[in-house]
């Protein structure tokens, strides 16, 4: 159900915007702006994205939290992840997340 709902998203997004095409992310699918990624859904079937710094106002629309996958590394700069259970916000965290890629 997870994958079913990031998959129809990243449709969404490939369909609606211009450079956004399908992609692989540390071997899970992922949602590319002219080949870099924005978001991807991960093994732990939760959604990531960049997203920079995070602001207020993002954090009350879902609960994120930082973006950890390796067990002796510090988190990943700028990526957070969101559980199944914030799945209404995955497709306006991730417009945010390419409009901060697009930004740099």
């Amino acid at each position: 159900m997870e994958l079913k709902r990031f998959e129809s998203l990243r449709n969404k997004f490939c369909e609606r915007y211009e450079g956004v095409t399908h992609g692989k992310m540390m071997s899970s699918p992922a949602i590319h702006y002219k080949g870099k990624v924005f978001a991807f859904f991960s093994r732990k079937k939760k959604m990531v994205f960049k997203l920079g710094e995070v602001d207020h106002q993002l954090n009350q629309l879902a609960d994120l939290k930082v973006f950890s996958p390796f067990k002796n590394k510090k988190p990943l700069t700028g990526w957070y992840e969101s559980d199944y259970k914030d799945h209404k916000s995955w497709e306006t965290l991730a417009l945010q997340a390419l409009e901060h890629l697009k930004g740099k």
